[in-house]
């Protein structure tokens, strides 16, 4: 019998149907759906407000800019920034990571300098990195890891030299829900000299991130994985460091006074966001981030850890069904492969059932090849799914082994 979730009606999208079938959506590593409070702020936003920001004296643009700098007052809150104008707005995690890359490249990556990532990264952890060590003559390093998907933490020990300038790792695996040591990553870069950049883009939806607490010096999300709108993403950094760093692009906003001799360039957080930005959707951002709050981390938590176990216990009933990543700790993630069977024909016929799941190498490539497989069927809950959602991706996956064995 179906019972009442205090949440799902908040999500009008969850309604719909997919193929004539019920839309069981399980595909939210790869982006979470929108509150109907989201969707309407932006519609507010276009619908009575829209104008540029920081440039106009009109009451529009006035209007625009102080919902745009209060969601730079939201963020900062949200992750317990110790000031705001450590908040910088990017176009989301990969874009946070390549500003990172390329400026503290430019300016601390000599020949011979190593930067430390793990075999778990996602590849937009892995490409700016290789991009900017090419340039600047620097090596990269890969922590490796266990087969359950843990981090082989002895091996990060050995790795972290004096030759190690920066550690970029990810806080929660997009394929494995892997939640890794970060704390003590952090404390023993920093015993080192060693600043460390946080991937939180798989993280930043299950639980809380205080930026503080942590003493982490980057961090990067996307507003797409935190239930707001895409193309809108954050970039936390220690002022010391930010103000270290050189422009990421030249543009409106970054500047102070430009003539054709010398450009001399804008305070925090500005100097880093050079043009127009997406306002509508930072603007949905704080939308998102407050109703976040309004749920609570504790609820989303006990929701889907109560869904992660369920889901375990009962796929793993299943014959020839091998579950990939199975660390202690670990978020609502799950990436299994049928004997035999192709993950893509696998998601194909989940699909045919209004099943929405992840198939493929998921951007994670270097960790395919370390399992020596070509990729997984992933579901990755969120909050809002049920019990009823585990139950009918169980059934499906049954149908398909059935269909395809």
């Amino acid at each position: 019998m179906s019972t009442i979730h205090p949440f799902r009606s908040d999500f009008p999208i969850l309604s719909r149907l997919v193929h004539n079938k019920p839309l069981v959506y399980l595909d939210n590593g790869a982006t979470t759906q929108k509150p109907l409070c989201v969707i309407e702020k932006e519609k507010e936003y276009y619908s009575l407000i829209n104008s540029n920001i920081h440039r106009g004296v009109h009451h529009l643009s006035q209007l625009a800019t102080n919902e745009f700098e209060a969601v730079r007052e939201t963020v900062a809150n949200f992750l317990n920034a110790a000031k705001t104008e450590e908040i910088i707005f990017t176009k989301g995690t990969t874009d946070g990571i390549n500003l990172v890359a390329a400026c503290f490249g430019r300016t601390f990556l000599n020949e011979g300098d190593e930067v430390l990532i793990s075999t778990m990264e996602h590849h937009s952890n892995i490409v700016p990195w290789q991009m900017v060590c090419e340039e600047r003559k620097a090596v990269l390093k890969v922590i490796p890891m266990h087969a359950s998907g843990e981090l082989d933490m002895e091996a990060f020990d050995q790795l972290l030299t004096e030759r190690t300038k920066i550690v970029s790792v990810v806080h929660v695996s997009n394929t494995l829900g892997t939640v890794n040591p970060i704390e003590y990553i952090i404390k023993k870069a920093h015993q080192k000299g060693v600043p460390v950049l946080l991937d939180a883009a798989q993280s930043v939806s299950h639980f809380t991130q205080d930026v503080q607490k942590l003493d982490v010096d980057f961090l990067v999300f996307s507003s797409h994985k935190l239930f707001g709108p895409t193309g809108v993403g954050v970039l936390y950094g220690k002022s010391e460091w930010l103000n270290k760093l050189p422009p990421y692009q030249g543009g409106g906003d970054m500047i102070k006074e430009v003539t054709f001799e010398k450009t001399t360039y804008n305070v925090l957080p500005h100097k880093f966001e050079a043009g127009t930005p997406n306002i509508a959707g930072v603007i949905g951002l704080g939308e998102a981030i407050k109703y976040v709050q309004q749920v609570g981390f504790s609820t989303i938590e006990k929701l889907e850890n109560d869904l992660l176990h369920y889901a375990t216990a009962e796929l793993l009933k299943i014959d020839g069904l091998k579950i990939y990543g199975t660390a202690k700790e670990k978020v609502s993630v799950i990436s299994f492969l049928l004997a035999g069977i192709h993950p893509f024909d696998v998601g194909t016929i989940l699909d045919q059932l209004g099943i929405a799941v992840r198939t493929g190498h998921h951007c994670t490539q270097p960790l395919m090849n370390y399992y020596g497989i070509p990729g997984t069927v992933r579901a990755s809950f969120s909050f809002y799914n049920n019990r009823e959602d585990v139950d009918t991706l169980v059934a499906g996956v049954k149908k398909a082994q059935q269909m395809l064995s």
